[in-house]
């Protein structure tokens, strides 16, 4: 752990801003408290525990060696102490040398910057590695001094320069933070997901209920038809997951990683330690035929949505995949009285399964004017095509007309 460039706040006094090199010796209690305070988090959203920026997430990461090493991963977490030694704030920051993993897009940026002569690696990346689901990014703690959250910025901002890095780049950042980080001079950037929101369904068949009469025919038809040939669904969580049920879920997560990218990013150690230290926090979804586990998915579970993760399969079975993903994870969050599932990055045909469009942001703080300018120009473009392209998924939303706005 080391200092970096002392960045006073709005009060006058200085805190101490640190550099991280892995969470190893930073407290698991000090870093949650700043991560799951335990409240809706001060960046402007609802949720009030995600577990993907808890310490026994990141820890995992960094444990396992699914990040560091040669991964192009390289914790370098930004801390803020006040002015009593407590940890006020923290940000998951990694060093990075290419743009894999994000899910945020900049190879374009790269290739632009590099042919006009610039570097754009090694640059900055504050966010969960792999990992496309929104929340917070700047963490500060309840009750933390005036300005934690300025002398976190500025501290990025220190770093930046001190390495010589490019660009900083927070990916899936709550709306608010990303309000809050606009009016602080960073390019703000959109994309879109689709998210399935209880709007007081009750249960699945009230869910069913609100939807046009030919897309609930369709998906009563998907669920039945999924548990063909001795297909049984099992939902796992706590204590009951098992090692073999790991063992069982990597062999689905490393078929359909190889097949889609060429090298999964997470490793089988990884899901053993987040087993061991959150697996109240998780829901793994494993199909059977004949008592053999053929297909899975992992969700991570909050206190106000459900986060779907990672999906694999041995075997192709038709619809298994909409079952095992989407509905037993609607199933789940109406049972838990959760808010929403958030099914992951892209996929347009979560749209007729009732997953409605929503917005995605991030921001991006690019230290050359030159290419700040030109990335300004076209998020400006960009936004208003994701705008536009919302707007057409709202109208093909798969709902009775009258029953949901």
């Amino acid at each position: 752990m080391r200092r970096s460039p002392k960045v006073s706040d709005a009060t006058g006094t200085t805190p101490v801003v640190k550099v991280a090199q892995g969470l190893g010796k930073v407290s698991a209690a000090e870093w949650d408290r700043c991560a799951n305070p335990g409240s809706p988090n001060q960046a402007g959203g609802d949720e009030t525990h995600n577990p993907f920026v808890s310490h026994a997430f990141l820890s995992a990461l960094e444990e396992s060696n699914s990040v560091g090493g040669r991964t192009g991963w390289s914790p370098i977490h930004l801390l803020v102490e006040g002015s009593d030694g407590t940890l006020d704030a923290a940000a998951p920051c990694y060093l990075k040398s290419h743009s894999m993993g994000e899910y945020v897009f900049d190879g374009g940026w790269a290739d632009a910057y590099e042919r006009a002569g610039g570097q754009y690696y090694p640059k900055l990346q504050v966010s969960v590695p792999f990992t496309p689901v929104t929340g917070p990014r700047l963490l500060v703690r309840d009750g933390a001094d005036d300005g934690a959250r300025d002398v976190l910025l500025g501290g990025l901002r220190a770093l930046r320069d001190q390495i010589g890095a490019s660009s900083t780049h927070l990916t899936f950042l709550t709306e608010g933070e990303s309000e809050d980080l606009a009016g602080r001079d960073l390019l703000v950037r959109t994309d879109k997901q689709f998210h399935w929101v209880d709007d007081g369904f009750g249960d699945f068949e009230g869910f069913l209920a609100a939807l046009a009469s030919r897309k609930r025919k369709a998906i009563r038809r998907e669920r039945r038809d999924a548990l063909l040939n001795g297909i049984t669904i099992h939902r796992l969580t706590g204590r009951d997951i098992t090692e073999a049920d790991w063992d069982a879920f990597f062999a689905f997560y490393i078929d359909t990683g190889s097949r889609k990218w060429g090298r999964p990013y997470l490793n089988r150690r990884f899901f053993s330690l987040i087993g061991e230290r959150m697996a109240d926090r998780i829901l793994l979804v494993i199909a059977k035929r004949d008592g053999r586990p053929i297909a899975g998915a992992i969700n991570l579970i909050g206190d106000v949505a459900l986060y779907g993760r990672n999906w694999g399969c041995i075997e192709d079975h038709p619809f298994l995949h909409f079952e095992v993903c989407y509905y037993q994870a609607i199933d789940f969050a109406l049972e838990r009285g959760l808010k929403r599932v958030e099914a992951g990055a892209q996929g347009e045909h979560k749209l007729a399964r009732g997953y409605r469009p929503v917005t995605t942001y991030s921001a991006h703080d690019i230290a050359d004017p030159g290419l700040r300018r030109a990335v300004a120009d076209y998020l400006t473009r960009e936004r208003a095509y994701v705008a536009a392209a919302q707007e057409e998924y709202a109208e093909a939303m798969p709902f009775r007309k009258g029953e949901v706005e």
